[in-house]
């Protein structure tokens, strides 16, 4: 094997960590050993157990569950990350004793007054409700500074200030002004931290992680890396291609870009560098290709299960709903990556390099069955998300004892139960935080306010409200998790679009593709940033290849909210044009930007090819007949350019 493909695993977590990626299971996190570490063990066993009875058992009352889903994640946060650069990594400083203190005893409080709490919560709160809900406040505010930095911790202690002095504010963001009890207490309730955003992080999130987890530690991202090679190895460019269906895969049970690139990268970018794509070039493919897993049904990242909890609608339909959307994001991919390889002259994988089909399935591919039972459960029995998780996980269990290499025995079920609560903490952390926005936008009727403000600054014009809306997502996702960006805009961006006659499914996704493409977008492109680490190139090369690649991934949302049948809201006929022209808009646009179509194309060619592009992807059969035209008239071309030669 050429040394070029060989990756010191070591020296990747050691990049990472250089850059601050906040992925806890990668870096930055502590190494406790002895009693430290048994006793953080039995806590992550004993969150999965507890979400685990809930969830499939027995129920309990919404404000139990959500509020020790939010204890349990503090007590991880603070005790396996350091809240600052020179804290001890092999025990457990007295400062996060007191934190883990903080998150605790407010819960102890509200269940022994539950009955008379829930009266006076945000309403006419005693002192003591006020010093508990302060402590909490505080505890849930640090958890988020350590576990997804320092931007949402900002945004949120700025929006509490809002919630204070929102009377002195100018014209449509002014408000009467509430009080620090009413205030403190209103964010410590159902309405405030846990909110929607936890509900979404408790119920459903929570056993997807777990999922994740025992996909990991069964060996299947291995296999899902050499299925991958087997289905387009041989193709032009074929290590890249390896990458679309590996992340597509591996992303459906990670649900995060950065965490995806990790496990994802290590294999394929050695390949591409290997094959002769330039290591800034892998790594932006390989980050284009990680983040679109995030928007890939049926899991699609955290936030799609805050979406159907908002939307009031079945997970299945917002999954179904992304179908389409998805397979143009990859197709793009897909054209983007042949048309780069065959401008560069790159090959496919050779028949050596090949693992052998029939060998890694008879070995490995069992392995596909709790894919299939998790695919089967939520879009054709209708299950709920988590029951579908769990019927998921339980097979997976099952199908392990297959082979001796993947066997699941009783310690590594115990084992993987721990792991999967502390994947969830970053996350746990993130949604808490979006409570504390989400319940003053609530309190202080901003979120209402935003949709005015975004109308009135658009002047009604649909094309400009998308446009800032773009710009708002975007910009909050660069500087927190997916989930984050999007449960916070969709709560002051969503109305906007709705009101100006958007369908709400598509006005949700919208928001939820951008908060994901930010994971590609600089300055802060942390997917980027984990594919340049391991492809050794520089992270502001990766970020702009990034979203040179990746960019029908941003013209994609426009798409469906002009044409809401590539989200099913329309006939089978309006789904299946928008489909086949969508297709044709995607390889177009991706031969505008590469240069390429059945040989390299000329400057002129390009342009025609980009308008070609555009007037396939607007919805509307006079534009999609310019456009089928125009790439017609440049394919006939460019065959007949090279028949002649």
């Amino acid at each position: 094997m050429n040394e070029e493909k060989v990756v010191d695993i070591k020296e990747v977590e050691k990049k990472l960590e250089e850059m601050h990626i906040k992925d806890i299971e990668v870096s930055g996190g502590r190494e406790l050993t002895g009693i430290l570490f048994k006793a953080v063990f039995v806590v992550g066993l004993a969150m999965s157990l507890f979400h685990i009875y809930v969830l499939t058992i027995r129920a309990i009352d919404p404000w139990y569950f959500r509020t020790m889903h939010v204890v349990f994640a503090g007590v991880l946060v603070f005790a396996l990350v350091p809240g600052w650069k020179k804290a001890p990594r092999d025990r457990i400083h007295l400062v996060d004793y007191l934190f883990i203190l903080l998150v605790t005893v407010p819960a102890v409080y509200i269940f022994i007054v539950f009955d008379e709490w829930i009266y006076r919560v945000g309403v006419v709160p005693n002192k003591w409700d006020f010093f508990f809900s302060v402590l909490f406040v505080i505890a849930v505010w640090e958890m988020s500074r350590r576990a997804t930095g320092w931007p949402l911790a900002i945004l949120s202690a700025l929006f509490i200030l809002y919630g204070y002095f929102g009377n002195y504010m100018p014209g449509l963001f002014y408000h009467k002004g509430y009080s620090w009890p009413r205030m403190i207490t209103y964010l410590f309730s159902l309405d405030g931290i846990l909110s929607l955003p936890i509900l979404a992080s408790a119920h459903y999130i929570f056993l997807f992680v777990l999922f994740g987890a025992f996909v990991e530690v069964s060996g299947a991202g291995k296999f899902f890396v050499d299925f991958a090679r087997c289905a387009a190895g041989r193709l032009r460019g074929g290590p890249a291609k390896v990458s679309i269906i590996s992340s597509a895969i591996i992303g459906t049970a990670s649900g995060s870009s950065v965490a995806n690139v990790v496990v994802d990268g290590v294999f394929n970018i050695p390949l591409m560098k290997a094959s002769g794509f330039r290591p800034a070039i892998a790594g932006a493919v390989e980050a284009m290709n990680s983040t679109g897993g995030q928007i890939v049904p049926p899991v699609m990242g955290a936030g799609a299960f805050l979406m159907a909890e908002i939307l009031g609608v079945p997970y299945a339909k917002v999954a179904l709903a992304a179908i389409i959307p998805a397979l143009m994001y990859y197709t793009a991919a897909y054209w983007m990556i042949d048309f780069y390889s065959a401008s560069a002259g790159l090959r496919g994988m050779s028949r050596e390099e090949m693992p052998i089909f029939r060998r890694i399935m008879a070995e490995k591919g069992y392995l596909l069955v709790p894919i299939v039972v998790l695919l089967v459960s939520l879009m054709v029995l209708m299950y709920s998300p988590y029951r579908s998780a769990m019927f998921a996980i339980l097979s997976l269990i099952i199908v392990s004892w297959v082979r001796k290499a993947s066997r699941l025995g009783f310690r590594g079920v115990v084992e993987t139960l721990a792991k999967g609560a502390r994947g969830s903490i970053e996350i746990a952390a993130t949604c808490a935080a979006a409570g504390i926005i989400v319940g003053i936008l609530t309190q202080t009727g901003l979120g209402m306010k935003f949709a005015m403000i975004i109308i009135n600054y658009s002047g009604g014009n649909l094309l400009v409200a998308l446009f800032f809306t773009m710009l708002i997502a975007i910009i909050l996702g660069m500087g927190m998790p997916t989930t984050a960006a999007y449960a916070i805009s969709a709560s002051v961006l969503a109305p906007a679009l709705i009101q100006l006659k958007v369908p709400a499914i598509a006005a949700h996704l919208f928001i939820f593709y951008f908060a994901c493409l930010s994971a590609l977008t600089p300055p802060v492109a942390l997917a980027s940033f984990a594919a340049a680490a391991i492809a050794n190139a520089k992270t502001w090369d990766v970020g702009w290849q990034g979203m040179r690649f990746a960019i029908a991934g941003f013209l994609i949302p426009y798409m469906f909210v002009y044409g809401p049948a590539m989200v099913l809201q329309g006939t089978s006929t309006e789904i299946t044009l928008a489909i086949i022209t969508g297709l044709l808009g995607t390889m177009a646009l991706a031969s505008a930007v590469q240069g390429w179509l059945l040989k390299r194309a000329h400057w002129i060619e390009r342009i025609i090819l980009l308008i070609a592009a555009l007037t396939l992807i607007k919805p509307g059969w006079e534009t999609d007949l310019i456009g089928f035209g125009l790439l017609a008239m440049i394919a006939g071309y460019q065959y007949t350019k090279n028949k002649k030669k």
